[in-house]
């Protein structure tokens, strides 16, 4: 007779996880959510199975305010071998000798004063962006190169952590939408020599950083009560916004589709968190000019007291 699986259960909260290589980020997510036995889970963004660290993955409720963090500024080490192209931009494609490495690192950090900043993107084939449906990797594994338009992105920081004449490894701190393996090839034009990434670790999504994370091997080890324990309040994806309190009746109406009247007017605020007169999280609201506020995003459940 089979051991019957144990059954799903509704938890909810947000956990860092620090993914490992050669792990998809669905399979870290899957082995995550094993882990509690959660209902539902969903994470912040993909990593490429050769890129580890921070992976924010949401649990139950936590994923309703997943795309705070989907549109959140992200940090890497990257590390950059030159003297080659790579077909997928990073040590898993075909290389192909582009030019010797002569350049010294004077050169090489004024080329990565040229990438810092708001610069133009050509997305890589080897990506999970869509055409007409399909991913763009698909077309490439079939040999199809799509045309592909440049997109804005912000490169905050570029900073050498070290260098030896062949490989780097830099600091980057970038905007939603950044693809390092581009940034990789892009240096590597510059610096007439080619490049392509050898290695990528996310240190920071958001607010959120790589120190405060736990690998999947030692969450497996906790016990259940200590595993619920590594998981932060849903809240905490949306803690860069306002907060504002809410009477036993206001959150009635609320959690009722209703909207309540503010003491005052003229403020009109997007997104607010909400919270009921015990600090429990309630969901998020909008302000507007007339001085009403209105539910946005509600929690389903309520959560425990604090």
């Amino acid at each position: 007779m089979t051991a019957s699986k144990p059954a799903k259960r509704p938890v909810h909260g947000v956990l860092l996880l620090d993914k490992p290589l050669e792990l998809s980020s669905n399979r870290a997510l899957q082995t995550a959510r094993w882990c509690f036995h959660a209902e539902k889970a969903g994470h912040t963004g993909v990593l490429d199975p050769l890129a580890t660290g921070l992976l924010p993955v949401c649990l139950g409720e936590a994923t309703k305010f997943s795309a705070y963090l989907l549109d959140a500024d992200k940090g890497y080490t990257a590390t950059v071998q030159f003297g080659h192209n790579s077909s997928t931009g990073d040590s898993e494609g075909e290389l192909t000798a582009i030019g010797p490495v002569t350049f010294d690192q004077t050169q090489l950090l004024a080329a990565l004063a040229q990438l810092t900043g708001p610069i133009e993107q050509v997305p890589p084939m080897y990506s999970a962006l869509k055409h007409q449906g399909k991913a763009l990797y698909a077309y490439a594994r079939e040999g199809i190169t799509i045309e592909r338009k440049p997109r804005s992105v912000v490169i905050h920081r570029l900073q050498l952590l070290a260098f030896d004449g062949q490989q780097a490894v830099l600091d980057v701190q970038c905007s939603k939408g950044t693809y390092v393996r581009t940034l990789a090839e892009d240096l590597g034009r510059i610096l007439g020599c080619g490049a392509y990434l050898t290695g990528l670790r996310r240190t920071r999504t958001g607010g959120f950083d790589l120190a405060d994370a736990i690998t999947l091997d030692a969450l497996e080890a906790l016990s259940p009560e200590a595993r619920l324990a590594t998981l932060l309040p849903v809240d905490v994806l949306v803690s860069h916004l306002p907060a504002h309190g809410l009477d036993e009746v206001e959150v009635q109406k609320i959690c009722h589709g209703q909207p309540v009247h503010l003491a005052e007017k003229g403020a009109i605020i997007t997104g607010c968190r909400l919270y009921d007169p015990h600090q429990r999280f309630v969901g998020l609201g909008r302000m507007r000019a007339d001085g009403l506020l209105w539910p946005d995003r509600l929690l389903a459940f309520t959560p425990p007291a604090a």
